[in-house]
This record gives structure tokens, C-alpha cells and sequence, in this order.
């Protein structure tokens, strides 16, 4: 998954605003205790991140 793919799943599944909030405020504790701009930018695939988020928040798997 591209970045840009990942960025446009967030802003769909959340919103632009809460989306691009949960991606440098929501500590993922999956992923280290990082945010999701923070697993990224450390290396980890944007498919993981996403995959996280959704777990975190209770996305219905068929949107993962």
C-alpha cells in the first residue's frame, strides 16, 4: 500500500480533520506505543498502520 492510499483510507474511514488528528495524537499500543505518523515514518508498512488503526477503532474487517 502507497502512503497516499493509506492517507485517503484515513480520511475516509475518519474524516480529514479527526483522521489527520488520530494520525499524530492516538498512541497505537500494537505498534510500540507509537502514533500512526511515527510507526511510518520509523519504517513500518502503511498497510500494517492502517491495519492497527482499524483494529484500534473497531473498523468492520471488510474495510481493512
Amino acid at each position: 500500500m502507497r502512503l497516499t492510499e493509506f492517507n485517503e483510507l484515513v480520511h475516509g474511514e475518519f474524516g480529514r480533520l479527526y483522521g489527520d488528528s488520530l494520525l499524530v495524537d492516538h498512541v497505537l499500543l500494537s505498534l510500540g506505543g507509537r502514533t500512526a505518523a511515527q510507526a511510518i515514518e520509523d519504517g513500518h508498512e502503511p498497510r500494517e498502520v492502517w491495519r492497527a488503526l482499524c483494529a484500534e477503532f473497531d473498523v468492520p474487517r471488510s474495510r481493512w
